[in-house]
């Protein structure tokens, strides 16, 4: 947070080292309320994780120059708060929906909402300041030049690319003037027949945002405008009426010199609509990061696919052998997946290619083998990852798979338990899934999936027997590997897993 005289701002923070940018989630505190140092006033979301910005002084929140859902740089201001009033929320002149700020004077600090605000003689904060804080306020709503009109949404540029717009003909009713989609959308519907109905829409946002922070004395202001609008809409009328009577000469074609060249209606795709037995989801901010993400892969990432089979018999006997005892010993349970890890894990120290990204006119090996582990929740997919799992044992990684899986689901994880992955391993076979095309990774190398365990008749030694069998599905970056590196890697897990017998230790 800087000091800028009265106001201060708060900057989207840097909450971790390789974080350029995070996605505003949600505002937890509005323009007016009040906060104490350390108490949340936004949620930002970053790498799937939902994280809180607390505040480092008390103060009352400003203006917030982000709307939510946009993506802001690390360091960029998110927001500005008035510090130098201490809210009294116990004073009885306070009523229902109001706080007091000691001192006199009526403030309108929201929608539907007053606060009786007051400034202290000893604070520095005095009414005039306020009125001219509440006056540059008024200035960036109606500005169109303020520095928000200029910060357009990847879909507000995409739909004005689309349909032809100008957007400096657009009237923003966003926040400091910003554009949004809903006023392309309306500017594409009325091209060509603007109407004073809908600059008085506009008018009307001008002045909802204005009744934010605007002293009772700039709202009187407002009632004046108002009232002299509703003259204005009069006078129109009266004009109209008067034109209408006034016989014209015919002309083929041309244009006065006093006219503008109307601009021809286009019948322009409206939004889509949901028919019956339809609904719309709204795209929550995981789901924009999931789609984000498997959209660069597939279109940057030339993939490749590969399969081999596994007869994971005695890894089945080894389980059931130490399930219980270990249920009793760690408290967790011991799931496939642990054997299943450290096969690759140790299959991946053998081939360390497998464990690297494409940096153009390099490859870069990782040294680590930090392995990501897909995790399903109730409407997405999280990946948390396993630090330096080549460097634990199949308990320690059953540990680990335990806690990363329990914290995903109820929603705990940090933003440093979804950075670092070097490779990708799901566990498709928990559906029942026999055989699977996953989508890498970006930027790693190669994404593996464990398949549903079956047993099915086998040829052994010119011998029928019943064998749990199971599948592994590679998907790779052809750029970085091929079929003979893979077809390796895959033996070598084979060899692994195969391995498995009642003498395995877990510690």
């Amino acid at each position: 947070m800087s000091d800028n005289g009265l106001t201060k701002e708060i900057t989207m923070p840097q909450l971790a080292e390789s974080l350029v940018s995070a996605t505003l989630n949600k505002w937890l505190k509005q323009p007016g309320e009040a906060f104490e140092a350390y108490e949340p006033i936004c949620e930002v979301f970053t790498e799937k994780v939902v994280a809180e910005i607390p505040a480092t002084e008390s103060g009352v929140m400003g203006m917030h120059l982000v709307h939510e859902g946009d993506v802001v740089e690390v360091g960029k201001v998110i927001c500005t708060y008035l510090t130098g009033a201490k809210v009294d929320a116990s004073s009885e002149a306070a009523g229902a929906g109001e706080k007091v700020v000691n001192g006199t004077g009526a403030v309108r600090v929201g929608a539907g909402q007053h606060h009786a605000a007051s400034i202290s003689s000893s604070t520095e904060i005095t009414a005039d300041k306020l009125r001219s804080v509440a006056e540059q306020v008024g200035m960036l709503y109606n500005n169109e030049n303020a520095p928000m009109r200029a910060r357009l949404s990847p879909a507000v540029q995409r739909l004005a690319s689309e349909y032809d717009v100008d957007l400096k003909n657009v009237q923003g009713s966003g926040l400091g003037g910003r554009i949004t989609r809903k006023d392309v959308l309306q500017f594409i519907e009325l091209r060509g027949n603007v109407t004073h109905e809908a600059l008085k829409q506009g008018a009307d946002v001008i002045n909802g945002g204005l009744s934010a922070v605007v002293p009772v004395e700039m709202k009187n202001s407002q009632l004046q405008y108002q009232q002299n609008e509703e003259q204005l809409a009069g006078l129109d009328q009266s004009l109209a009426a008067d034109a209408s009577s006034v016989s014209l000469p015919v002309r083929s074609s041309g244009l006065h010199l006093s006219e503008s060249p109307r601009v021809p209606h286009i019948d322009v795709e409206r939004p889509q609509t949901v028919g019956d037995g339809e609904h719309f989801i709204n795209v929550t901010p995981i789901r924009n990061t999931i789609a984000t993400r498997m959209r660069q892969s597939v279109s940057e990432i030339p993939h490749a696919w590969t399969m081999i089979e596994v007869d994971v018999t005695n890894l089945v006997e080894l389980r059931n052998k130490w399930k219980d005892e270990f249920r009793r010993k760690e408290g967790v349970n011991l799931t496939y997946l642990a054997f299943v890890l450290k096969a690759v894990v140790n299959a991946i120290k053998d081939y360390p290619i497998m464990n690297s990204v494409w940096a153009v006119d390099k490859i870069i090996v990782k040294r680590d083998v930090n392995i990501s582990l897909s995790v399903g929740t109730e409407d997405s997919v999280m990946v948390p990852v396993i630090k330096k799992a080549d460097q634990k044992n199949i308990a320690g990684l059953a540990r680990e798979i335990d806690d990363l899986a329990r914290r995903t689901r109820e929603g705990k994880l940090t933003l440093e338990d979804m950075q670092g992955g070097t490779f990708t391993f799901n566990n498709t076979g928990s559906f029942g899934s026999i055989q699977s095309y996953p989508i890498i990774n970006y930027p790693q190398a190669a994404i593996i999936t464990f398949e549903s365990i079956v047993k099915r008749p086998v040829v052994i030694n010119d011998m029928i027997g019943v064998r749990s069998m199971a599948n592994m599905c590679l998907s790779l970056d052809h750029r970085i590997l091929d079929g003979v590196i893979c077809g390796r890697f895959l033996q070598r897990v084979k060899e692994n897993l195969e391995s498995y017998n009642s003498d395995t230790k877990l510690y």
